[in-house]
């Protein structure tokens, strides 16, 4: 079976490797929809600190419509999540769940064909972050 999600170890400052992060994801078709900063989020609800984890929910408009028109419930496993998490300062874990993973539990092989386009390009977006 296929990990859930794709990972990569860069090098940097959490903004700078953000930043980075971005970029690509966007040279491949998506935007940034939403941003939690997680470990605020836990500091701030429950007073707990973990170290700093960043979850953006990405999207390609035109990859996920033509899913949608498939079957509306694909909304539930929207957007993708790519997340950045430092694992000590200057080295950032950054990891993209699986587009094709998330619709396997759809059961359509279909729609796991059609978010094998979205696996090879963000992929390719994380690919590049080593450049």
């Amino acid at each position: 079976m296929t990990s859930i999600n794709m990972k990569q170890t860069v090098s940097g400052a959490l903004p700078e490797v953000l930043e980075r992060v971005t970029a690509a994801i966007q040279r491949e078709g998506f935007g940034v929809l939403t941003r939690i900063d997680l470990h605020q989020k836990f500091k701030e609800k429950l007073g707990r600190d973990v170290p700093p984890v960043i979850i953006l929910g990405a999207c390609n408009p035109q990859l996920a419509f033509e899913a949608y028109t498939v079957d509306p419930d694909v909304a539930s496993l929207l957007p993708c999540n790519v997340v950045l998490r430092e694992l000590s300062p200057g080295q950032i874990s950054v990891e993209i769940a699986r587009p094709s993973a998330m619709m396997a539990f759809l059961n359509s092989a279909e729609l796991v064909t059609m978010a094998e386009q979205a696996d090879a390009r963000l992929q390719h977006a994380l690919s590049t972050l080593l450049s």
